[in-house]
């Protein structure tokens, strides 16, 4: 039987519960049978060069490549995935370039063909199958919870995104751009559900003010310190609690709730806002 994560509760105090155990249940993740198998295969194919089609042809080989890559659930688009493998070995191709996926630009880079073959050296193989565990783990906690899961590539992901140098509107655009992370601050900054209609710009501009008026944050940079990161996921995991109580509250009562730090929510929702000390 594959191993299951554990996630006894939802909202703040399952998140807090899931980040406590994360190493132990990670690891006993990957020492599931079913895993070890999937590493095991990926490795032997890969000890020799394979070629692109033998590689797009094995459905199972793709499937732990692009989970390795965070891109689980996509070997169905092997038409576009063959696309990014021709692009990334021509080098006067700008298509990666232009590329807006961050994922998929990083799984080129590890599977380029060299005159029709891929070649991947032993340290890259431990490192693919080393993300493959965690990837994979994160999949699985999202089938428990989505809402785990999506708090899990945001602290992955939000980093990477603001990184060094880049202008505020590049970053708010990565942002935006990345499904989990726009999901999770939509969620944290009580954003409207239409915001994805608006032109790019004017859903860059409310988002910057929804980080100035909720969290008290001016600079976009500071979104990867680790203070903020826990405070977006703090509040993120607390507004999906008021969601999922929608039914038995007013928005007046749930702005109420809020402030009143879970007073009155009641059932799960209160035993989550009062363990994360919201």
């Amino acid at each position: 039987m594959a191993f299951q994560p554990v996630i006894p509760l939802s909202g703040n105090g399952g998140w807090n519960f899931l980040q406590s155990t994360y190493d132990r249940q990670l690891q006993n993740y990957a020492n599931a049978p079913q895993v070890k198998l999937d590493r095991a295969y990926f490795t032997e194919k890969f000890s020799e060069p394979v070629s692109t089609e033998a590689f797009l042809n094995d459905k199972r080989l793709l499937r732990v490549a692009l989970t390795s890559f965070g891109l689980g659930g996509e070997e169905w688009k092997r038409g576009y995935i063959d696309k990014i493998l021709t692009e990334a070995s021509d080098p006067e191709s700008t298509f990666l370039a232009r590329l807006n996926n961050a994922q998929y630009k990083a799984f080129a880079a590890a599977f380029t063909p060299v005159n029709g073959k891929i070649t991947i050296s032993p340290e890259a193989l431990d490192s693919i199958t080393q993300a493959f565990n965690k990837e994979a783990f994160q999949s699985a906690v999202g089938d428990i919870d989505d809402d785990m899961r999506l708090a899990l590539n945001y602290q992955d992901d939000i980093s990477g995104l603001v990184g060094n140098g880049s202008s505020e509107t590049a970053i708010l655009y990565r942002i935006l751009g990345n499904v989990p992370v726009r999901t999770v601050l939509e969620s944290a900054l009580n954003l409207p559900s239409d915001l994805r209609k608006l032109d790019i710009d004017q859903q860059a501009g409310i988002v910057k003010e929804a980080l100035s008026r909720r969290l008290g944050i001016n600079d976009v940079q500071d979104l990867k310190s680790e203070e903020k990161i826990g405070a977006v996921l703090q509040r993120f995991h607390a507004m999906q609690s008021v969601a999922s109580n929608a039914a038995s509250f007013s928005p007046a009562s749930n702005a109420l709730t809020l402030l009143n730090g879970g007073a009155g929510l009641g059932g799960q929702g209160g035993i989550n806002l009062l363990l994360s000390g919201l």
